[in-house]
């Protein structure tokens, strides 16, 4: 007799007072919505499914995207043993009896038992040690979820044992499947209710969920129960109301997670890239979310000099202006300034020349022999200094015509800075082809 599934997480029918998200969570792989990119006809996951023959999964993606219900429906597919952890409110006990019992299953029945870990991420390094043996010796089949990069969140033992699949927000179009399958549902949703919902109503919603399922139907379930009924017994459902719903926009934005080193690199790369309007979006997203102004400042300021450098000198200026009155002043007003700097780095003209000249150098000092001062230019500023020939024959720029003498300020010369034709850099550029050939 083959194994059974001995886990079920629906909630019952008439469990009203559930979230609607709850209730609506699909049953089976034909209700779910979304992920197509992994899911459907040909698909790599959805083939393993339905042949019950998946391996280690890691589930990774933002909130309210799928990656809990997905679990719970591979759990309805398989005749494994399903079991589920939360790593929040989870320990190692818990987690050894699990496994122990996994164990006693396959050495008893030859039975598999999939072991769903929520939240994986919460387990630190020694926790997800202890899976490594039992997923090593076949136990346990682990599927986990996270809302972090598995790469920064997991061990490598585990990652390499494991499939990863990116689940991706939910689409409008697929949230507007949901909604209206909430609103159509007598059964678990809406559809008792009668409710009429008005052009744009649903779309709103749709959009402002940021492809966050469980927040679009929770909205929804807030925007229907909080309307009374007209004297035709119909619940209308306006784009003034879905708006009330959502009093402030949520953002996926972890102040040290993915989301956070994502978005800074999209507002750093735009302002590399002379786009200004994408570099305000970015900003704008990360103040939205509560991003600290001084960390933005920071980014701005090394922007102006890796990026700009000496094609706009007066960018780093500006920059380090910024920084010091978004200080001073203070939000919301900051968010000003902030993008008045942000602004003028990404419209400036760009060279990196500066950056290359000073790395390139660095690795002269670290790879090669170390050079000595030559003795003009050593410093002859104390007693003793001249009878050790400190200073001697050091000719001062400013004594000559054009304020510039040929004179040897290293033993062995090197080019690192290689000035662009971008902005002021050309007139540097031009000066510097002047005064090169004499000092060959």
């Amino acid at each position: 007799m083959p194994p059974t599934n001995l886990f079920s997480c629906d909630l019952p029918v008439d469990s009203k007072d559930s979230p609607l998200s709850a209730r609506m969570r699909p049953r089976s792989l034909d209700e779910f919505v979304g992920q197509k990119h992994i899911l459907g006809p040909g698909k790599l996951l959805t083939r393993a499914i339905e042949a019950d023959r998946i391996s280690s999964l890691i589930l990774y993606g933002p909130p309210g995207v799928g990656k809990t219900t997905l679990a719970l429906c591979i759990s309805h597919k398989t005749q494994s043993h399903f079991e589920r952890l939360n790593a929040v409110a989870s320990n190692v006990e818990e987690m050894r009896r699990v496994l122990a019992g996994a164990q006693n299953r396959r050495r008893t029945t030859a039975s598999r038992t999939i072991l769903f870990i929520d939240e994986i991420h919460r387990f630190n390094k020694a926790q997800q040690d202890v899976l490594m043996p039992d997923i090593e010796e076949g136990n346990i089949i682990l599927i986990g979820a996270t809302v972090f990069n598995p790469s920064f969140a997991l061990v490598s033992p585990l990652l390499s044992r494991s499939l990863v699949f990116e689940l991706e927000p939910i689409s409008k179009e697929d949230m507007l499947v949901l909604l209206r399958r909430a609103l159509s549902d007598a059964e678990r949703g809406l559809g008792f209710l009668n409710v009429r919902p008005e052009p744009g109503a649903l779309e709103f919603l749709a959009e402002i969920c940021d492809g966050d399922a469980r927040r679009g139907l929770n909205a929804l379930e807030v925007a229907v129960l909080s309307t009374p009924k007209n004297s035709d017994g119909v619940v209308p459902l306006t784009v003034a109301v879905a708006e009330q719903s959502v009093q402030r926009k949520q953002i996926n934005y972890d102040a040290d997670g993915d989301a956070h080193y994502d978005t800074i690199s999209a507002f750093i790369k735009s302002m590399r890239g002379s786009d200004p309007d994408t570099a305000l979006y970015w900003m704008a997203k990360m103040l939205h979310a509560g991003e600290d102004p001084r960390f933005l400042a920071r980014r701005i300021c090394i922007c102006a000099s890796e990026d700009v450098g000496n094609a706009d000198p007066q960018a780093l200026v500006l920059a380090t202006a910024a920084m010091q009155a978004a200080e001073f002043v203070g939000m919301p007003e900051a968010r000003i300034i902030l993008a008045h700097a942000a602004v003028y780095v990404a419209c400036a003209p760009k060279s990196n020349a500066v950056y290359l000249g000073i790395d390139k150098a660095l690795d002269d000092v670290r790879q090669n022999r170390t050079q000595t001062v030559p003795s003009p230019l050593k410093d002859a500023h104390y007693k003793g200094a001249k009878k050790l020939g400190r200073g001697e024959g050091y000719k001062y720029a400013h004594d000559y015509p054009g304020h510039y003498v040929e004179q040897e300020y290293m033993p062995h010369p090197a080019s690192y800075y290689q000035p662009t034709d971008q902005g002021y850099e050309a007139r540097i550029k031009e000066r510097l082809a002047k005064i090169k050939p004499k000092q060959k």
